[in-house]
Protein backbone atom coordinates (compact mmCIF):
# COMPACT_ATOMS: atom_id res chain seq x y z
CA UNK A 1 0.00 0.00 0.00
CA UNK A 2 1.44 3.36 -0.96
CA UNK A 3 1.46 6.38 1.32
CA UNK A 4 -1.48 8.10 -0.36
CA UNK A 5 -3.60 4.97 0.00
CA UNK A 6 -2.63 4.88 3.69
CA UNK A 7 -4.02 8.43 4.14
CA UNK A 8 -7.35 7.33 2.65
CA UNK A 9 -7.33 4.16 4.76
CA UNK A 10 -6.88 6.21 7.96
CA UNK A 11 -9.62 8.57 6.76
CA UNK A 12 -12.04 5.67 6.21
CA UNK A 13 -11.26 3.98 9.53
CA UNK A 14 -11.70 7.17 11.55
CA UNK A 15 -14.87 8.06 9.61
CA UNK A 16 -16.38 4.64 10.42
CA UNK A 17 -15.46 4.97 14.12
CA UNK A 18 -16.98 8.46 14.22
CA UNK A 19 -20.21 7.43 12.55
CA UNK A 20 -20.53 4.28 14.69
CA UNK A 21 -20.19 6.28 17.91
CA UNK A 22 -22.71 8.89 16.71
CA UNK A 23 -25.15 6.15 15.70
CA UNK A 24 -24.77 4.54 19.12
CA UNK A 25 -25.29 7.85 20.94
CA UNK A 26 -28.29 8.89 18.84
CA UNK A 27 -29.96 5.48 19.10
CA UNK A 28 -29.36 4.84 22.82
CA UNK A 29 -29.78 8.33 24.26
CA UNK A 30 -32.49 10.95 24.06
CA UNK A 31 -31.63 14.37 22.66
CA UNK A 32 -30.25 16.55 25.51
CA UNK A 33 -29.85 13.51 27.78
CA UNK A 34 -26.67 13.54 29.84
CA UNK A 35 -25.01 10.58 31.56
CA UNK A 36 -22.40 11.41 34.18
CA UNK A 37 -19.28 9.27 33.76
CA UNK A 38 -16.95 11.10 36.16
CA UNK A 39 -19.11 13.35 38.38
CA UNK A 40 -18.41 17.07 38.04
CA UNK A 41 -15.86 16.41 35.25
CA UNK A 42 -16.99 14.23 32.30
CA UNK A 43 -20.40 13.31 30.88
CA UNK A 44 -21.89 11.89 27.73
CA UNK A 45 -24.36 14.56 26.65
CA UNK A 46 -26.30 14.08 23.41
CA UNK A 47 -26.75 17.41 21.64
CA UNK A 48 -27.03 18.57 18.04
CA UNK A 49 -24.87 21.47 16.92
CA UNK A 50 -26.02 23.45 13.89
CA UNK A 51 -22.79 25.46 13.91
CA UNK A 52 -19.08 24.79 13.81
CA UNK A 53 -16.64 24.75 16.74
CA UNK A 54 -18.05 26.56 19.79
CA UNK A 55 -21.34 26.92 17.84
CA UNK A 56 -19.81 29.49 15.48
CA UNK A 57 -21.93 30.04 12.36
CA UNK A 58 -24.93 28.51 14.10
CA UNK A 59 -27.76 27.58 11.72
CA UNK A 60 -25.52 27.95 8.65
CA UNK A 61 -25.48 24.23 7.84
CA UNK A 62 -25.32 24.64 4.06
CA UNK A 63 -22.40 27.08 4.28
CA UNK A 64 -20.52 24.79 6.68
CA UNK A 65 -21.17 21.78 4.43
CA UNK A 66 -19.81 23.68 1.43
CA UNK A 67 -16.74 24.81 3.38
CA UNK A 68 -16.15 21.21 4.51
CA UNK A 69 -16.45 19.94 0.95
CA UNK A 70 -14.01 22.59 -0.28
CA UNK A 71 -11.44 21.57 2.35
CA UNK A 72 -11.82 17.89 1.41
CA UNK A 73 -11.38 18.68 -2.31
CA UNK A 74 -8.31 20.83 -1.62
CA UNK A 75 -6.74 18.18 0.60
CA UNK A 76 -7.56 15.43 -1.91
CA UNK A 77 -6.04 17.49 -4.74
CA UNK A 78 -2.90 18.12 -2.66
CA UNK A 79 -2.56 14.44 -1.74
CA UNK A 80 -2.95 13.31 -5.36
CA UNK A 81 -0.79 16.06 -6.89
CA UNK A 82 2.04 16.17 -4.35
CA UNK A 83 4.97 14.16 -5.64
CA UNK A 84 6.99 14.01 -2.43
CA UNK A 85 6.91 11.06 -0.10
CA UNK A 86 4.72 11.92 2.82
CA UNK A 87 6.24 11.41 6.25
CA UNK A 88 4.45 9.20 8.76
CA UNK A 89 3.16 12.20 10.74
CA UNK A 90 1.78 13.79 7.54
CA UNK A 91 0.01 10.58 6.58
CA UNK A 92 -1.55 10.27 10.01
CA UNK A 93 -2.48 13.94 10.37
CA UNK A 94 -4.06 14.25 6.91
CA UNK A 95 -6.02 11.05 7.47
CA UNK A 96 -7.22 12.38 10.82
CA UNK A 97 -8.25 15.76 9.42
CA UNK A 98 -10.08 14.27 6.45
CA UNK A 99 -11.77 11.60 8.59
CA UNK A 100 -13.01 14.27 10.99
CA UNK A 101 -14.19 16.62 8.26
CA UNK A 102 -16.06 13.80 6.50
CA UNK A 103 -17.65 12.67 9.79
CA UNK A 104 -19.09 16.08 10.58
CA UNK A 105 -19.98 16.77 6.94
CA UNK A 106 -22.02 13.56 6.75
CA UNK A 107 -23.90 14.64 9.89
CA UNK A 108 -24.66 18.03 8.38
CA UNK A 109 -25.97 16.41 5.19
CA UNK A 110 -28.04 13.71 6.94
CA UNK A 111 -29.15 15.48 10.13
CA UNK A 112 -28.72 19.21 9.30
CA UNK A 113 -26.56 19.38 12.41
CA UNK A 114 -23.57 17.64 13.98
CA UNK A 115 -24.08 15.06 16.72
CA UNK A 116 -21.94 15.98 19.73
CA UNK A 117 -21.65 14.00 22.95
CA UNK A 118 -18.39 14.57 24.86
CA UNK A 119 -18.95 17.04 27.70
CA UNK A 120 -16.32 18.25 30.16
CA UNK A 121 -16.77 20.45 33.20
CA UNK A 122 -13.98 22.31 34.98
CA UNK A 123 -15.38 23.74 38.20
CA UNK A 124 -18.27 25.93 37.12
CA UNK A 125 -17.06 26.09 33.48
CA UNK A 126 -18.65 23.75 30.96
CA UNK A 127 -16.49 23.23 27.87
CA UNK A 128 -18.58 23.13 24.66
CA UNK A 129 -19.77 19.60 23.84
CA UNK A 130 -17.81 17.99 21.00
CA UNK A 131 -17.30 14.63 19.27
CA UNK A 132 -14.70 12.15 17.98
CA UNK A 133 -14.52 13.88 14.56
CA UNK A 134 -13.65 17.17 16.28
CA UNK A 135 -10.84 15.41 18.16
CA UNK A 136 -9.51 13.98 14.88
CA UNK A 137 -9.50 17.40 13.22
CA UNK A 138 -7.85 19.23 16.13
CA UNK A 139 -5.20 16.57 16.78
CA UNK A 140 -4.56 16.22 13.04
CA UNK A 141 -3.95 19.95 12.67
CA UNK A 142 -1.73 20.03 15.77
CA UNK A 143 0.31 17.11 14.42
CA UNK A 144 0.53 18.58 10.90
CA UNK A 145 1.75 21.97 12.17
CA UNK A 146 3.41 20.97 15.42
CA UNK A 147 5.67 18.14 14.30
CA UNK A 148 7.69 20.21 11.79
CA UNK A 149 8.08 22.94 14.42
CA UNK A 150 9.21 20.34 16.94
CA UNK A 151 11.78 19.00 14.46
CA UNK A 152 13.16 22.52 13.86
CA UNK A 153 13.44 23.24 17.57
CA UNK A 154 15.28 19.96 18.19
CA UNK A 155 17.98 20.75 15.58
Amino acid sequence: MNKRERIYQITAILLMIDQAIKLLVSSKMHLYQSISIIPHFFSLSYVKNTGAAFSLFENHTILLTIISAIFVVIMDFYIKKEQKNFEKNEITSMGMIMGGIFGNMIDRILHHSVIDYLSFQFGSYYFPVFNFADICIVLGVILLIGYPLYKKIRK
